[in-house]
């Protein structure tokens, strides 16, 4: 009973957070919709950022008044909030999300993930999203592209244009290479070659790069563990999550990998995707030393 009454209150704060910034939020971004001058917008962009960043240090502020939560966070002494980070993770929860914000809020820029299109229609957050320019995707399958060819090269156009916003100010790009949350179904699904990952996609990176070019001055490769199980979001907000272990790794990107075409060079697409691999193979290695020491 206790823990339904933690999760209550923790999602009362939660809803309150959200609106009280996402209001802040949206008045600011009128002022950016009818006011199309760049100046003004650069300007208007860095408050919705700065609102952004509140939002998040509120978060781990009721975080701290309703979880006792054990964490463990390694992370370099060089990160810098006026750098440009290009930030990976696995993914097993949807409060990975709330664990990046947390471990990182203050100490890099802010985190902008790659959304699928049709997420631009959650209520309030959607909006929200749009604001701060977080890049919405829209991938083609094969079966579909070969259906529709004209659509070839549209989803690299939407990434460049996505993150031609990112050279204006300092900007960390998140994404889950695996594309979805973990789960024992989809690991043997895809046959996984990872004991604790799935396979990583590294297209919506390579195109990031592509499009950013030498602007990232690095990759943060991050590393969430959950000792006692992976949690629910009801979960979380009860405080049934004891503990978390978040490694941040920071690494630099090998410059024959800032400029190729992932899509039509094949010697490139595949030196891409050993690198990626060889990433995954380390982070799946550090969880498997984290799960036995668990």
């Amino acid at each position: 009973m206790l823990a339904v009454i933690t999760g209550v209150i923790a999602s009362l704060l939660l809803f309150i957070n959200i609106v009280f910034w996402c209001s802040l939020l949206f008045i600011f971004t009128f002022v950016k919709i009818i006011i199309p001058v760049p100046l003004v917008r650069k300007g208007v962009t860095a408050i919705l950022t700065a609102i952004a960043n509140a939002w998040v240090s509120c978060n781990s502020g009721w975080m701290m008044l309703t979880q006792k939560m054990n964490w463990n966070i390694q992370r370099p002494v060089s990160l810098d909030k006026k750098g440009w980070y290009f930030v990976i993770s696995n993914h097993q929860s949807w409060v990975d999300i709330i664990v990046l914000q947390h471990a990182l809020n203050g100490r890099i820029p802010l985190l902008k993930f790659f959304l699928k299109q049709e997420l631009i229609r959650v209520p309030v957050m959607g909006a929200a999203w749009w604001a701060l320019d977080f890049p919405f995707m829209k991938r083609y399958s094969k079966a579909y592209l070969e259906k529709h060819p004209e659509k070839r090269g549209q989803d690299l156009a939407t990434t460049r244009k996505a993150c031609a916003k990112f050279r204006e100010m300092p900007t960390s790009v998140m994404n889950f290479l695996e594309g979805t949350r973990f789960t024992q179904r989809k690991h043997d699904d895809q046959d996984s070659q990872f004991q604790h990952l799935l396979k990583p996609k590294a297209g919506g990176m390579a195109f990031a790069m592509n499009a950013m070019g030498n602007q990232f001055r690095s990759i943060l490769d991050v590393t969430i563990h959950y000792p006692d199980g992976i949690p629910t979001f009801w979960d979380f907000l009860q405080g049934k999550m004891q503990r978390c272990t978040v490694i941040i790794n920071e690494k630099p990107i090998p410059e024959e990998l800032l400029d190729g075409d992932y899509e039509n060079d094949d010697t490139y697409r595949l030196h891409f995707q050993q690198w990626v691999q060889q990433l995954w193979e380390e982070k799946d290695q550090q969880l498997s030393a984290r799960h036995n020491a668990s």
